[in-house]
């Protein structure tokens, strides 16, 4: 169990520093009217979501305790839903209604696709 627990702390840790340094790097770019580095590091994050649950499924010789590690772990840290939300609200806070619905549309409406493009990705590979 410790074993385990160690390994989704360092899964964890990686997912912390890679949604960072993403978020900030698009962030930048994006400018800062708008949250895209979130919006870039959810969709993603569906992507990568989509592309290991269809290639874990269809590969049985990957254990469970590795799906968490990779999902809990890695995607857990990586994804920003804490984010996410906590920028839809300062939106509706500051009456900026169209950013707001815009986030959430955007968030939810790609991380869908998203995470089927990745699904399908992999059962065409």
């Amino acid at each position: 169990m410790a074993t385990k627990l160690i390994w989704i702390a360092l899964a964890g840790a990686m997912g912390t520093l890679c949604r960072y340094l993403l978020a900030g790097f698009v962030q930048n770019i994006g400018g800062a009217e708008f949250p895209w580095g979130t919006l870039a590091v959810n969709i993603i994050g569906c992507f990568i979501a989509g592309c290991l649950w269809t290639f874990f499924e269809n590969h049985s010789t990957f254990t469970g305790e590795l799906r968490i590690i990779v999902f809990i772990g890695f995607l857990g840290a990586f994804t920003t839903f804490s984010a996410f939300i906590l920028e839809t609200g300062e939106f509706l806070r500051s009456s900026e209604w169209m950013y707001a619905f815009a986030n959430v549309a955007m968030q939810n409406v790609f991380g869908i696709i998203a995470f089927g493009a990745g699904a399908a990705l992999i059962r065409f590979v």
